[in-house]
């Protein structure tokens, strides 16, 4: 520094390591640079680095002083204590001019290969393995904190199993917990097996646009780092839809949609937006509109995809028995079932929130410039400012609304709960270049949105266990649009150093009306949902109509604890189960077990077909009483009779059940 302070201008022996050298990635989201294809050629190698590597213009001066004036010997001392490693036996990490194969220091490795090199050569020598000694330790270090990004948001399914099981009823929660993590393990083996390939494969050979990637199939792709943090990605999207399906849901097709969308659905959203190959890629050299879309950390992507399959997915399952119609399918004011825990719901919002650091901050060090660390304290900043404006406003507008409707005024955690979480979801696309007070403007429209979205829901009669419609699709929606419209040009420059589109409203001030961010954000979000609309909702209607989707009425009466896992009956009579009613369950399947051995003389497939006789109902008549007898399951203790007259079954209705086949009631 000189003596004002300034810095020196730094000059010298200047390598630039390409952009696409980092790695397949958000590059996309992360690079607006137009590179020439031969350039591209020459600059795809397998390093995570993307580092401004310089020297200070000092190295000229020292080089100069020590070539006229210092003798060789003063050069080797000198480099024995400079370097790193110097004098030990384990030479640098990384050379230049093939010194990574040679032990001791670097003047050792430097002085054998020119050892009739004068002072100059030497030094030249030197410097330039002090730089790529510096580049591989740049690598390391990235890789170290990938891999901790990616833990933090591994650990966000943690959040999401501590809210999911929060909210759902006491007999659900075992069922609910262990889909979570299936969740983790299918997306794993998945993404393993064909995800990343699909999302990344094939991008250091191909370029150009095109729709699905190839190669690197059973395998981590470049680097294992940068693998691991794209997991996580896309366990969290599939995650998502764990919620929405709560409580009546079967265990195999939830095993099979999350391999589906973490394996083929989800890996082609990511293409067309984080690869270099995709269309709305901003990486691309034939990019939407020459822009792309802007989706830094997945408000799109993660979100919005995870938020569409699962209303996709409760349209064709179904709501909860109660939850909108009786028993007779009759329209009825919409009955809330609330969660058993608020602890386990406040503990898995605030899980959520520090996960997402490593969600937003993280994805800072994809980025292709120096100044990484403040575009992640930016995306910090940004990332808890909105949060807290969502969860204020969600909460007090709730208050307003209630005390309105009531006149008395009610705080609702679960409000400020979801409020936090839908800010969280509207500022992950924008983060990196939203200025703060944007921030809180996101978040404060984020909380309005999921309360209106919420109340859509139950007008519609579409049944959300834990509301993750209202949080991650409607607030995805919001979170691309956000970018598109308030895109601060300073954060551009930094964060993509490009900012040729900032967005709608700053172009407004610049007194032009540049909407070309905003229209990529619209196509980027009619991709999705329409991508999305064409596989999974033809997935879903077939695992429906194989019976593959639903699990039965009476198991989900009783729960889905004891009909799947063996649970403990406390909990299904907690909720309001009746313990005659556990008992009847059991002895009828029971029965059902030895019938489907043989005990009656007739097999599997005849229960199946429904061609078994009468005969076949003798022995379970009492266990139908009991099904019959017993008060309605999801009668509350705070309920009154009269509040659920329309659940009670009538005594013609019994009569008219044992008239009927066993196996059909059953089904019914």
């Amino acid at each position: 520094k000189t003596g004002n302070g300034a810095q020196t201008t730094r000059t010298s022996h200047k390598m630039i390591v390409s952009v696409k050298s980092l790695l397949p990635s958000h590059f996309s989201k992360q690079g607006n640079k137009k590179i020439d294809s031969e350039d591209l050629k020459q600059q795809r190698k397998p390093s995570l680095s993307a580092q401004y590597c310089t020297m200070d213009s000092l190295t000229t001066a020292v080089g100069s002083i020590l070539k006229d004036v210092f003798p060789r010997v003063v050069l080797q001392a000198a480099t024995q204590v400079l370097l790193i490693g110097g004098g030990q036996d384990d030479g640098p990490r990384g050379q230049h001019r093939d010194l990574s194969t040679s032990s001791g220091s670097v003047f050792e490795v430097c002085s054998e290969q020119y050892p009739d090199g004068n002072t100059t050569v030497l030094l030249e020598c030197v410097s330039d393995a002090i730089e790529n000694q510096k580049w591989e330790m740049s690598d390391d270090l990235v890789r170290f904190l990938l891999v901790v990004s990616g833990a933090m948001i591994f650990f966000m399914q943690t959040g999401f199993a501590m809210l999911c099981a929060g909210c759902v009823r006491l007999k659900n929660v075992q069922n609910t917990m262990l889909k979570n993590l299936l969740d983790a393990c299918g997306s794993a083996i998945a993404f393993f097996l064909i995800g990343y390939s699909f999302a990344f494969g094939s991008q250091y050979d191909i370029t150009g646009t095109t729709f699905i990637g190839g190669g690197d199939f059973f395998a981590t792709g470049v680097d294992p780092a940068f693998w691991f943090f794209e997991y996580t990605f896309s366990a969290t999207s599939v995650t998502i839809v764990a919620g929405t399906l709560a409580e009546r849901c079967q265990m195999a097709a939830y095993l099979c949609y999350s391999i589906v969308l973490s394996g083929f659905i989800y890996p082609i959203i990511v293409h067309q937006i984080w690869s270099w190959n995709g269309f709305l890629g901003m990486n691309n050299e034939n990019a939407l509109m020459g822009q792309g879309a802007i989706d830094f950390a997945g408000s799109g992507v993660v979100h919005l995809t995870g938020g569409v399959t699962a209303l996709y997915a409760t349209i064709i399952l179904g709501p909860r028995r109660g939850r909108f119609y009786d028993e007779a399918g009759d329209p009825i004011e919409p009955r809330r079932f609330p969660g058993h825990s608020v602890a386990l719901q406040l503990l898995g919002t605030m899980i959520l929130w520090f996960g997402w650091f490593g969600f937003n901050s993280g994805s800072a060090l994809l980025l292709p410039i120096e100044q990484k660390g403040l575009v992640a304290a930016n995306a910090a900043v940004c990332t808890t400012l909105s949060a807290a404006a969502g969860g204020i406003t969600a909460l007090f507008t709730n208050l307003i609304i209630a005390e309105r409707r009531t006149g008395e005024f009610t705080f609702v955690i679960m409000m400020a709960l979801n409020g936090a979480l839908s800010g969280l979801v509207a500022i992950t696309s924008g983060c990196a270049v939203l200025e703060p007070w944007a921030a809180i403007v996101v978040g404060m429209i984020a909380g309005l949105i999921y309360l209106f979205s919420y109340s859509m829901l139950e007008r519609l009669r579409i049944d959300d266990a834990v509301n993750a419609i209202p949080v991650h699709m409607c607030n995805g929606i919001w979170g691309m649009l956000a970018t598109g419209l308030l895109a601060s040009p300073r954060l551009l420059r930094i964060t993509y150093e490009n900012d040729d589109n900032p967005g709608l409203f700053y172009s407004f001030s610049q007194g032009e009306a540049n909407a070309t961010l905003v229209a990529c954000q619209l196509v980027a979000i009619l991709f999705i949902v329409g991508w999305t609309m064409v596989t999974m909702l033809p997935f879903f209607f077939w695992l429906n109509y194989r019976g593959w989707f639903r699990a039965d009425s009476y198991e989900e009466i009783i729960g889905l604890d004891i009909s799947y896992h063996g649970g403990s009956t406390r909990s299904t009579v907690d909720d309001g189960v009746g313990i005659q009613f556990i008992e009847a369950h059991r002895r009828v399947r029971e029965k059902e077990k030895r019938y489907l051995h043989g005990s009656h003389g007739r097999g599997a497939d005849e229960l199946e077909s429904g061609k078994a006789t009468n005969k076949t109902t003798d022995h379970s008549m009492a266990d139908l009483d009991d099904l019959i007898e017993v008060e309605p399951p999801f009668v509350s203790h705070n309920d009154t009779l009269e509040d659920n007259s329309h659940l009670q079954t009538s005594q013609e209705e019994k009569l008219s059940l044992r008239g009927t086949d066993s196996h059909v009631v059953l089904q019914a």
